[in-house]
């Protein structure tokens, strides 16, 4: 029998990542409080959601009744700021474009996993390496955001509710992976802790220190 997590620790891994999710809201009150989306990126919605999905078909394919659970909300909420982003663009066409050209990569991602891969074991190790090297491009993504931050010497782009919450998000996803001894779910969520440690400390090195212009 495969081993089963504790009650407690499923629900921790739900609550922290409803909590990681639950940030993208602030961009969604402001989209709708100015309909606009200026100063908003569309980029991590769309990868988000991608990662949501691709992950909600590997607790599917698992049977693991938390990651669908939390995935299910996860890819709802980007969707919808997907929804809200398209609406007020003025650059529809783009985010259109970009829009499809996720469904296009769900499509054949699903083609390839249920009609080419057959064998149920190798599908869910097929779609879990996936899952699991997108998850690490996403978390190592910020780096150039936090090498921004060394050179302005200001943390002013970084978000410390994010941090917080990606911290305890990744460190409950890694205690759950160690108790499914599944590592599609444990490795992806280390480089999230070391990330989020490092968002620690820059808040910590840069949190008197004035605003420095970076070099044209």
């Amino acid at each position: 029998m495969a081993p089963q997590p504790p009650p407690l620790l499923a629900a921790t891994c739900i609550g922290c990542t409803l909590a990681m999710f639950g940030t993208g809201l602030s961009d969604l009150r402001q989209m709708l409080a100015t309909k606009s989306v200026e100063n908003i990126q569309f980029l991590p919605f769309l990868t988000t959601d991608i990662n949501n999905l691709s992950w909600l078909g590997y607790g599917c394919l698992k049977q693991d009744w938390t990651l669908i659970a939390v995935n299910t909300i996860g890819a709802a909420l980007q969707t919808l700021y997907i929804l809200v982003y398209l609406y007020y663009s003025p650059t529809k066409r783009a985010v259109l474009l970009q829009s499809l050209a996720l469904l296009a990569v769900l499509a054949t991602g699903y083609g390839y996993f249920t009609l080419v891969v057959g064998d149920t074991r190798t599908r869910l190790a097929r779609l879990g390496l996936f899952c699991s090297a997108f998850t690490i491009s996403m978390y190592l993504s910020p780096l150039a955001d936090l090498a921004r931050v060394v050179q302005s010497r200001s943390t002013r782009c970084l978000s410390f509710p994010l941090a917080v919450t990606t911290c305890l998000a990744s460190s409950s996803w890694t205690l759950y992976g160690l108790q499914l001894r599944d590592p599609y779910i444990t490795v992806p969520n280390v480089p999230g802790i070391v990330t989020s440690v490092v968002r620690f400390w820059l808040f910590w090195r840069y949190r008197d220190k004035p605003h420095r212009p970076l070099p044209a």
